[in-house]
């Protein structure tokens, strides 16, 4: 499974779109605050594999809504943007100016991945947060869900996954377990 690897359709290549993201074993991909600091393993001295760096080199576009580009941009990482090799797209009703690196856009998630899936490039990664990942599900712009699953029950908060008209059949590639957390890798079938 290569995420960068392009799907052709017609005379188009259609680039991969991936969602990586980790939630907690009750589906939450954050707390009832936004908060994420119990994404860790269940040992804090616990060996964790770095499934991240792989991933990323086939990646050269992210995709996130406000939330996540505010909780990455004011908490995670002020000082430095965490994705300077890739090109990021945060969707957003505000108007806010783009930089070289981040292009903020109110164009539907749905509409802009149809988009940017017919543009030159390697993978897509869909970033956050659950409503964007919520309406690419619907339409089935999804091609690998990546999922971390943390050793951790929220009982509450923002839920990753919503009601669909219908069931989707995935196909599961890959896993692997460390420190508690287990990774769950799966494509469209």
């Amino acid at each position: 499974m290569s995420t960068g690897k392009k799907l052709k359709e017609g005379n188009c290549f259609m680039r991969k779109v991936t969602l990586f993201i980790a939630m907690s074993l009750d589906g939450y991909i954050a707390d009832e605050n936004g908060g994420v600091d119990w994404l860790k393993g269940q040992d804090e001295h616990g060996e964790d594999l770095d499934t991240y760096s792989d991933f990323i080199k086939g990646i050269d576009t992210v995709v996130m809504g406000w939330n996540t580009y505010r909780q990455i941009a004011e908490e995670l990482s002020p000082d430095e943007w965490v994705y300077p090799a890739q090109t990021s797209f945060v969707i957003t009703h505000r108007e806010i100016p783009s930089t070289e690196q981040i292009c903020f856009t109110s164009e539907s998630p749905c509409d802009l991945i149809k988009r940017l899936r017919r543009e030159e490039g390697k993978g897509i990664w869909i970033c956050g947060g659950a409503g964007i990942a919520q309406q690419l599900m619907k339409e089935e712009l999804i091609d690998v869900w990546h999922i971390s699953v943390i050793p951790t029950l929220l009982g509450g908060g923002i839920r990753l996954f919503g009601k669909l008209d219908e069931e989707r059949k995935l196909r599961l590639v890959k896993t692997q377990s460390y420190n508690g957390i287990t990774d769950l890798v799966y494509e469209r079938r």
